[in-house]
């Protein structure tokens, strides 16, 4: 049996070196999964994803909105009204993460104890 090297490894699992680094750069850190699965359902306000996200401080949570609003994957939309509405909702590149959201779902899922 011909044992393969770390980098032989990595291959086999990523086309490019740093490819999932730049994904958890991303995805990885504490609540930004939870914020995209409720993001999933359509836009939504802060205080709603203060909500259903769970036990999040504010703080975090729009560090964590400004972070993926950044980095694309969300956009942030200020309405024109007295109180002023703000909605977050997924773009293009937050909806391409949906499937992975998914996995984690289904592998949480299976091995959930």
């Amino acid at each position: 049996m011909k044992l393969t090297t770390t980098k032989q490894r990595r291959t086999e699992l990523e086309p490019r070196d740093g490819c999932i680094e730049a994904a958890m750069e991303i995805i990885g850190n504490k609540w930004t999964a939870l914020i995209l699965r409720d993001l999933a359902t359509g836009e939504c306000r802060f205080c709603s994803l203060e909500k259903t996200v769970g036990s999040i401080n504010p703080r975090t949570l729009s560090k964590r909105l400004d972070e993926l609003e950044a980095y694309g994957v969300i956009t942030k939309l200020a309405y024109p009204e007295v109180p002023p509405r703000v909605g977050y909702s997924l773009t293009k590149k937050g909806k391409d993460l949906l499937p992975i959201i998914k996995q984690m779902a289904a592998w949480g899922t299976k091995y959930a104890r």
